[in-house]
């Protein structure tokens, strides 16, 4: 019997697919990457067609070493890294070191590691596609050129230490124009007038907000932009009852999401779990590539999870609709399948992400995996599952009200038929705390020409809104609507820019940071390709068209570098040097009782020192005040930090702790200025729940918070 070697990446794929192989098969993992480009020169002939030098990585000896042995012992070597341009370059470079004939077929991918997906993927072998891995070379060169040149004159114009790269900096570039978006944005008032109404003989009450003026022949839209137009509407109502003038009802449909993509998938983590985009990959890897179910085994649960592709097999969707009919009934299910369409041919090379095992429902398996894997499955398996679904039935009415003219308008919806809301509702991220959208409101049965009870009619004084500033999910979408960047980028592009403090993160919002500023607009004074949007999605484009043998990856690198290399030359002659100036706190030094405390900028940015360095070595972090809040405690203000043990996580310290008298208050949620518990007297906290904040007691044990609502879970 022949014996044949199979190289994976990661030891728990290893593990997966040996349960799917005969005795025959050995199965070995390279634990990613085995070559790269080396650390601490830039390793690319810029004038010898762009070659690369490769070397073999620290720590990967002893792989190489094991895997040239395991290749002495068989007769044949199948390389089944990942289907992507990543996983096709780590083929590449094994086949490379193990003297693999790129010509033979050595070459197997799959999906999804289940036993019909792998043992299909053996049966079929084909070569190494040199398009595909040529695009990731290409990449790789491309970002290397650019950093290894970028670098240094970030390192003699600002300072030490500094970065920059290819999608990184068009990343920090989006964050700091929103950021100035909103720092710039001037806002308007406005008022929302709405009357409390109920009918006749029926204790429903329900809101109704002003729309507009009945002139006798349409209904004029009218905007109320001061007290003035809001106190002209409500005294010229005044006690008025209201007549219900028209009724319109209506049905649609609300069709289901698609089935989770890279980007989709990590910004609905964000929104529902609170995982960052790193975390969410983080365990969608362990999915992938396979978890111990107890009685069952090592299995993989998810198919490939770096796609952009929605496209569903067959298998899977028969599979779903069999799980659909069983469990919810056959009005659950569709007429039709459901088709979903990618953008562009490229995608189609993958499918969506979806379950691989569909015997192992979420709650099924619940005791074999880790609570953070649990809960990204269960997403994943519910968004699937209703991707597949029949459209939820809404039944919607909308009610214009009349008060001596005064056109008053409410709309509301009632489900009929739940469909595929019954596994997967939508959560919306963007809902700000001062929502003007009633679009929901529970309405009793109203009638054309019914009277309704005139409860009250208040004003609300309203001020128009900034573009919100981003979080990890809103970034990733923007990222991908633009083109910038492939589902393997977006987390480690993310995690670049706060590793590297270009920009920061207080809370779930992103922010971009002084330094984040000054480099960015440094680039954009004298590289201006290199943070345009549109640029650097047509690179995207261009590398597409390599993978797809269409464009040469030289012909690629030629139509960039020599430009960007003369940029370069001349920026280093032109460019002045950044001169930081120190800021005076007006504060003396607590160490020498001398000194002034100075705001200086170093290689980590902002710190604080004594005037009278060297000979006092006083050094503090500058701290940012918690706007809008106060310590709870004391009364004093509050400092904003950021916990480098939770990922930069924002907790708060009163400004008083460590100083005399001393306040040793810390917590992670923000207090509520002048907000009191009514049921134990604690202090409120503000809290965050789908993008909408709310106050609760701080006192755990207080009987307020007895009581979970869905919010507090």
């Amino acid at each position: 019997m022949s014996k044949k070697l199979v190289i994976v990446e990661s030891p728990a794929k290893a593990k997966t697919i040996g349960r799917y192989l005969g005795k025959e098969y050995k199965i070995a993992a390279s634990v990613g990457h085995i070559r790269d480009l080396p650390e601490g020169t830039i390793a690319v002939d810029v004038k010898c067609g762009y070659k690369p030098t490769y070397i073999t990585m620290r720590g990967k000896e002893k792989i190489i070493k094991e895997l040239k042995e395991l290749s002495k012992d068989v007769d044949f070597v199948y390389i089944a890294t990942d289907p992507d341009r990543e996983g096709e370059a780590i083929a590449w470079h094994i086949a490379k070191v193990l003297n693999i004939d790129l010509d033979t077929e050595c070459r197997i991918t799959f999906n999804e590691i289940t036993k019909n997906a792998v043992q299909a993927a053996i049966s079929s072998p084909r070569k190494i596609d040199i398009d595909l891995f040529n695009a990731q070379q290409a990449r790789r060169v491309l970002d290397r050129l650019v950093g290894y040149e970028l670098s240094p004159l970030l390192w003699s114009k600002i300072r030490k230490g500094l970065s920059a790269g290819r999608v990184q900096s068009v990343a920090t570039k989006i964050v700091m124009d929103r950021d100035a978006e909103i720092d710039a944005f001037e806002p308007e008032e406005y008022w929302l007038v709405s009357a409390m109404l109920s009918p006749i003989g029926n204790d429903h009450k329900f809101k109704a907000r002003f729309y507009g003026v009945n002139n006798g022949t349409k209904v004029e839209k009218i905007k109320l932009q001061n007290k003035e137009d809001a106190d002209k509407v409500i005294n010229g109502i005044g006690n008025s009852n209201f007549s219900a003038t028209t009724v319109k009802k209506g049905k649609k449909q609300r069709n289901p999401f698609p089935p989770f993509t890279t980007s989709t998938l990590q910004q609905e983590a964000s929104k529902r779990l609170g995982f960052s985009s790193r975390k969410t990959m983080s365990v969608a890897q362990q999915l992938y590539e396979g978890v111990e179910i107890q009685g069952f085994g090592q299995n993989a649960l998810v198919s490939y999870i770096r796609t952009d592709s929605v496209r569903v097999s067959e298998e899977a969707s028969n599979f779903a609709r069999k799980h659909i009919e069983t469990k919810y009934g056959k009005e659950y299910l569709p007429k039709t399948k459901r088709v979903y369409s990618n953008k562009n041919s490229s995608q189609d090379a993958h499918e969506a992400i979806r379950p691989a095992h569909f015997e192992f429902a979420p709650d099924s398996i619940k005791t074999s995996l880790q609570p953070d894997q649990y809960k990204l499955y269960k997403l994943i398996w519910e968004r699937f599952i209703a991707s597949q679904m029949a459209s939820a039935i809404v039944d919607t009415v909308s009610v214009d009200l009349d008060a001596n003219s005064y056109v008053f308008r409410t709309q509301g919806e009632t489900t009929v038929f739940p469909g595929f809301l019954a596994v997967y509702a939508d959560v919306n991220e963007e809902v700000q705390d001062n929502s003007d959208d009633d679009s929901k409101v529970k309405l009793p049965e109203i009638k054309e020409g019914d009277t309704l009870n005139n409860l009250g009619v208040t004003g609300e004084q309203k001020h128009t809104l900034p573009p919100p500033h981003f979080t990890e999910a809103t970034l990733i979408k923007t990222m991908e609507e633009n083109g910038i960047g492939r589902p393997s980028t977006y987390a480690p592009t993310i995690s670049t820019i706060l590793d590297r403090e270009y920009v920061a993160k207080e809370g779930r919002l992103i922010k971009i940071t002084e330094l984040g500023k000054l480099v960015t607009e440094m680039l954009s004074g004298s590289f201006k390709q290199i943070v345009d949007v549109s640029f650097t999605a047509d690179m995207e484009a261009q590398l597409d068209e390599v993978e797809t043998g269409k464009t040469d990856w030289i012909n690629v690198m030629d139509s960039f570098y020599p430009d960007f290399h003369e940029q370069i030359v001349d920026a280093g002659k032109t460019i002045e040097k950044v001169k930081f100036a120190e800021e005076h706190t007006g504060e003396t030094c607590p160490k020498c009782q001398k000194g002034e405390l100075l705001i200086k900028v170093g290689r980590f940015g902002k710190f604080i020192a004594c005037s009278n360095f060297p000979e006092c070595s006083y050094t503090d972090t500058v701290k940012k005040k918690a706007e809008g809040a106060s310590c709870p405690i004391c009364g004093s203000g509050l400092n904003v930090m950021q916990s480098r043990k939770h990922r930069n996580k924002t907790f708060y310290v009163c400004d008083k702790q460590g100083s005399n008298p001393n306040c040793d208050f810390i917590t992670w949620d923000l207090p509520a200025k002048d907000k009191t518990c009514e049921t134990c007297g604690s202090y409120m906290v503000w809290k965050n729940f789908r993008g909408k904040k709310y106050c609760r007691c701080a006192n755990k044990d207080c009987p307020s918070n007895a009581k979970k609502t869905k919010s507090d879970t």
